[in-house]
């Protein structure tokens, strides 16, 4: 099962030198002025990660412009969006069936998220998740459909591989979340 992912610390380095990359390809293309853009990265207080990989989840990586000043924000699997709990955390806590003596009730006291905390995920993942441009110009491509009702643990179904391997792929799909800004899709053909 995927909460396996959660007790490895090399899968935790994996997210940490996908996050690099993708940072680096954000700088190496500048700003949209023409301006350079320099690190001015985010503090974080990450919860749902080991101890001996905490330190290296403490920053979220962010450049600002020399020119305009403009803040840009890498995509990021480490991170989704503004939560304090890490991006893997999120995605297993909120994957679980749910139930007083279920294995997600474990694993949500074994992370320290509060019973409401999950609901609001789950919540997020069942009402506003099924509206992102994301989800709308991605679930198409899902046959059979995927079960809105179960996500995001029937979507991460979707992802072969090890637990680890469709975990990452799954934290990769939903890197557009994790900015600001507007990323779209190719068409299907």
């Amino acid at each position: 099962m995927c909460h396996t992912v959660l007790q490895d610390p090399n899968f935790f380095r994996l997210l940490l030198c996908i996050d690099q990359e993708l940072a680096e390809e954000l700088k190496a293309g500048g700003c949209e002025c023409g301006g350079v853009l320099h690190r001015a990265d985010y503090p974080r207080k990450p919860r749902g990660c080991l101890a001996e990989v905490r330190s290296q989840f403490e920053s979220r990586w962010s450049f600002c412009c020399n020119r305009c000043r403009k803040r840009s924000t890498s995509m990021s699997v480490r991170f989704l969006g503004r939560r304090v709990y890490v991006a893997v955390a999120v995605v297993v806590a909120s994957a679980q069936r749910a139930g007083a003596s279920s294995p997600a009730a474990q694993l949500a006291r074994a992370l320290s998220v509060p019973v409401r905390t999950l609901e609001r995920w789950r919540g997020w993942w069942w009402a506003q998740f099924p509206l992102t441009a994301l989800w709308r110009g991605a679930c198409g491509r899902f046959m059979p459909p995927v079960a809105s009702e179960r996500l995001p643990g029937s979507a991460l179904e979707r992802f072969a591989g090890t637990a680890a391997q469709s975990m990452r792929r799954f934290l990769m799909f939903l890197t557009p979340l994790t900015v600001g800004r507007l990323i779209t899709l190719p068409e299907a053909r």
